[in-house]
């Protein structure tokens, strides 16, 4: 294993289990509305990341970043994807759906695994195309089952493995990147809180001291495990990365049925079941092809 891979290896680990565990801070803020919440996440991750920036003189990154006008799109795009992401996530937790943004994120590598194949050209083998099409019956049994998509499920993992990809084709660093993509979201999250600030409305006036606290601290929550996972994105192929991604949601699936007691009743479980029967399906011919690149390398 090179440097890095094994450094790859260790932010997208510690992207994961912080992402499987935001669950109890967002839960512990959910007087604050979605929305209000979502606007001090960007707001105060972007002040957050600057700190960073000046603290390790890397604003020339940010500038460099700038300049190039493909570099501008992509991280324009990739600021929508994971605002999205994150405005479904805070409103999934709060409205106690723990369980449905945990199949969101189990979908998720295989997504990555299936946008791998159309946009960067790598191969899909017949195991991973059985994996797919056995989470694709999870979300098509739980249409049938519920009478409804999974919107929250697949909003997530549609949403977040697409940032994936951008963040992979992108020549920008995570902390120049993820300033900038708070920067993009920051002016109308700002007036927002301003509006509300004005209006009477904002939560600040409402809540205790400590959740004041955890509210400021929103923005170290929130990039922290973002910088990890783009410094692990961009040193990984998207099918390693996608194994990887299980962490975050077996934690959260714990959370949702054993912590916050959220119902998992028989329907729910046979849903879980094709995506996890796609997981294994899909982990097994991950540990195969580690299997043969270590035999190969040793012969």
């Amino acid at each position: 294993m090179n440097k890095d891979t094994h450094d790859g290896i260790f932010y997208a680990a510690a992207a994961f289990i912080l992402w499987g565990l935001l669950p109890v801070y967002w839960k512990s803020l959910e007087e604050v509305p979605a929305l209000e919440l979502l606007c001090n996440r960007i707001v105060w991750s972007l002040f957050f990341v600057a700190i960073l920036l000046s603290c390790k003189k890397r604003w020339a990154e940010v500038k460099s970043a700038l300049a190039d006008k493909k570099g501008k799109i992509l991280l324009t795009i990739s600021s929508c994807l994971i605002g999205t992401n994150w405005f479904v996530y805070i409103w999934a937790v709060n409205h106690n759906h723990v369980v449905d943004t945990s199949m969101g994120y189990y979908m998720t590598p295989l997504m990555n695994a299936l946008l791998g194949f159309i946009f960067m050209k790598e191969r899909l083998n017949r195991l991973q195309v059985i994996a797919i099409t056995l989470a694709a019956c999870g979300v098509v049994y739980s249409i049938i089952d519920f009478g409804h998509i999974p919107y929250i499920a697949l909003t997530l993992a549609v949403s977040f493995a697409f940032y994936g990809l951008v963040r992979k084709v992108m020549k920008v660093e995570s902390l120049p990147g993820l300033f900038v993509e708070t920067a993009v979201l920051a002016p109308l999250s700002a007036i927002y809180l301003l509006w509300l600030a004005f209006s009477g409305e904002i939560s600040i006036y409402k809540i205790s001291l400590m959740d004041n606290i955890l509210l400021l601290g929103a923005g170290a929550a929130t990039s922290l495990p973002l910088i990890f996972f783009a410094h692990g994105a961009r040193r990984l192929r998207l099918v390693t990365l996608g194994m990887m991604q299980y962490i975050a949601p077996t934690l959260a699936l714990m959370l949702g049925v054993f912590v916050y007691e959220e119902p998992f009743n028989s329907a729910r479980l046979v849903t879980f079941a094709f995506i996890w029967s796609g997981i294994a399906v899909y982990v097994a011919d991950g540990l195969n092809k580690n299997f043969k690149t270590i035999s190969s390398s040793k012969n």
